[in-house]
């Protein structure tokens, strides 16, 4: 049929437009009307109506809506029927290619329904009716599908719509002769309508106030200390830190830890300082150290220098075996009497055996 040409070409043209997806919606219920034209299907024989709408629904997502609607039109048969109506109720979906900020768009139409039509006629005497007929009835049920194309309008609580579509009328019963029944029929319909949204205005939704970060979380020098435990908050690149955030000695003081002349072995004194020198690598876990040891200038320079490494030797152990872990000690090495720190002789060339016991030592120097 004509009609079924001209629908599938208006719902091919309006399959070309491109969707996308709004952020937000308004997803109120709302009720619908809607009135036009019923440019009724050539075979039924029926004029063109006017038929009207009332339903209600809702956006269910950005793109589709869901709305349940009643429809009625009462075409007139024009053959001598006393009475012809036709009444239904469907569940139309709608895809509507829209974005955010769209205050118009393009939709097409599927939806299933049920259609009543009711008809109240006088018999025919050529087919059997007794002579001047008698009136008689036809009603019938049955299953409708409803396909079309439109564009909608915001203008708020209140959307305008305008549609052109086809209902696919299942009537397989008519009151007709067995030669003509039909399986169905195509009408085509042209309206325009309103949606109106029911309740309150939907809220924006307003975004979260921003959570400033404590200080738990900052760092704000980058020394691996955080805000609220730093107590030096402007340490500088490169140095060495310490739990609270404060740079730590470049060296671990053992003045004190001096060997008696030509010795390697530790005093008791030596062993108090080298004490509290094991407390300060316990609190800095991440320190390494370089075990140093040192001599005066009495004797030769191969003399010294063995019994330098001795003495460091000596410092070693005693760390590495109070706890110390070896893979944070550097060495031991020793320096022999390269790096005095007092001068060995005065002035007049005279021995200097103050100078000489400072100069017999072991240094731990920090290498990170």
């Amino acid at each position: 049929m004509n009609k079924k040409l001209l629908c599938a070409a208006l719902l091919a043209g309006l399959g070309v437009a491109g969707a996308a997806s709004a952020q937000t919606y308004d997803d109120r219920w709302y009720v619908s009307g809607s009135v036009g034209v019923n440019v009724q299907d050539n075979d039924r024989g029926t004029t063109d109506s006017p038929f009207a709408t009332l339903g209600f629904g809702r956006f269910l997502t950005p793109n589709w809506s869901l709305d349940a609607e009643l429809n009625y039109q009462n075409p007139d048969k024009g053959d001598g029927s006393l009475w012809w109506s036709q009444y239904g109720i469907s569940a139309d979906a709608r895809y509507h290619f829209r974005n955010v900020d769209a205050k118009w768009w393009p939709y097409v139409k599927f939806g299933l329904g049920l259609q009543r039509h009711e008809e109240e006629f006088v018999r025919d005497p050529a087919f059997g009716a007794p002579e001047g007929g008698y009136p008689a009835q036809h009603e019938d049920n049955n299953l409708a599908a409803n396909l079309g194309a439109g564009l909608q309008f915001d203008f708020g609580r209140v959307d305008l719509r305008t549609e052109i579509g086809t209902r696919v009328d299942f009537d397989e019963v008519q009151a007709r002769p067995a030669s003509e029944q039909e399986d169905y029929f195509t009408d085509l319909l042209a309206s325009v309508g309103l949606t109106v949204a029911l309740g309150p205005e939907p809220m924006a939704p307003v975004a979260p106030a921003p959570v400033a970060p404590s200080c738990a979380d900052l760092d704000d020098d980058g020394d691996g200390v955080n805000n609220c435990d730093d107590k030096c908050p402007g340490s500088q690149a490169g140095q060495t830190i310490g739990p609270d955030g404060c740079p730590v000695p470049v060296s671990i003081d053992l003045k004190g830890v001096n060997f008696d002349f030509d010795k390697s072995t530790l005093r008791p004194d030596a062993v108090a300082i080298l004490d509290e020198a094991i407390e300060i690598l316990k609190r800095y876990p991440d320190l390494r150290v370089e075990v140093a040891g040192h001599t005066d200038a009495i004797g030769t320079d191969a003399y010294n220098q063995g019994l330098s490494e001795r003495r460091a030797r000596a410092v070693y152990d005693y760390l590495t075996g109070n706890g110390i872990d070896a893979s944070r000690l550097v060495g031991p090495n020793g320096y022999g009497e390269s790096r005095p720190i007092a001068p060995n002789t005065n002035e007049d060339g005279s021995d200097n055996p103050e100078g000489r016991a400072q100069n017999r030592r072991t240094e731990l120097n920090v290498q990170n």
